[in-house]
């Protein structure tokens, strides 16, 4: 009895469940889980938005997709007075400009920043030269 128990395999206890009972190698925890291969609604859209249509602008035939189909409809109807369109319209167009909102970096460093800046250049400098500096002189 005294083997079974120091036996580490065969011990049962906190995190060490019985092996029956354990997930067998190479078999998923989930078996009616997601099935490979399956889409999210996220992706599912972004296909169906990029999917190509024919429409007659102006008596001429296009190809446009979906998306740029859904867009002139939205703005037609806002043009037409549709309240809900105007609406719709006013929030994608907030949301378009809220992301294309380019942040441009700050060029030019206070006296601190570049105080700051050349003396980690010149211990840079030093570590590279093997601590030997040229304008330090014994």
């Amino acid at each position: 009895m005294r083997d079974d128990f120091n036996n580490v395999t065969d011990h049962v206890g906190y995190r060490k469940p019985p092996k029956h009972s354990q997930f067998k190698k190479g078999e998923s925890g989930n078996l009616k889980g997601r099935p490979r291969g399956s889409l999210n609604l996220a992706t599912v859209l972004e296909r169906t938005l990029r999917e190509q249509i024919v429409t007659n602008q102006n008596g001429r035939r296009t190809v446009i997709t979906k998306l740029e189909a859904a867009v002139k409809e939205l703005v037609n109807q806002a043009a037409a007075g549709d309240a809900r369109a105007m609406r719709h319209l006013s929030q994608l167009v907030i949301s378009a400009e809220q992301r294309s909102v380019v942040v441009e970096p700050v060029t030019e460093l206070s006296e601190t920043d570049q105080k700051v800046m050349e003396n980690v250049l010149k211990r840079f400098q030093q570590s590279v030269n093997g601590g030997n500096d040229e304008t330090h002189t014994e």
